[in-house]
């Protein structure tokens, strides 16, 4: 058994063997350089996606997926966990032709289960925008930790109009 040493040290306890604590020195930038595994679409049974979008540049309140309930905006895109942001962007387009027009934005958001507590949390992944090249274009699922089961939340802003101020998401 080990005991706690004066700056960090361990001491060896009397009858114990000696136990080596190994501290992780990977930065968060070598975690997301590490390379994501190719998904084979050919041989990978999509899953289902379920998408809920606003067109008024603002996210949907997460009291509005409480109780079994969810928004009534529901697409359900079957993709991959390599889909990227853009990829669902042009998915989007193809329902809604309004969203085509060159300029608009789209703000990403997984919204998922809280473990913690009863409800759902949400987290900003990213914006693409119709017409221009952006960073968060080729972005993955599979690189913002979306896991089968969780929603994305698409807010749609139309062009000419500012997407909300960041913290755009409203509280319960």
């Amino acid at each position: 058994m080990l005991a706690a040493g004066v700056g960090g040290q361990s001491e060896r306890l009397p009858g114990h063997r000696r136990k080596m604590a190994v501290e992780s020195r990977v930065t968060q930038e070598e975690i997301k350089k590490e390379p994501e595994k190719p998904i084979d679409r050919e041989k990978t049974c999509p899953l289902l996606l379920r998408v809920f979008t606003t067109n008024n540049g603002r996210h949907h309140r997460m009291d509005e997926f409480s109780r079994g309930n969810v928004p009534s905006s529901e697409l359900q895109i079957y993709t991959w966990m390599d889909a990227t942001l853009k990829e669902l962007t042009s998915l989007v387009k193809e329902v809604y032709p309004e969203a085509r027009k060159k300029g608009t934005h789209f703000n990403f958001a997984i919204v998922f289960t809280d473990i913690k507590r009863p409800g759902y949390r949400v987290k900003e992944i990213g914006s693409t925008m119709s017409g221009r090249k952006g960073t968060d274009d080729a972005m993955t699922l599979q690189s913002q930790k979306f896991q089968i089961g969780d929603y994305l939340d698409i807010a749609i802003t139309p062009p000419n109009r500012a997407p909300p101020p960041s913290g755009r998401m409203r509280p319960y």
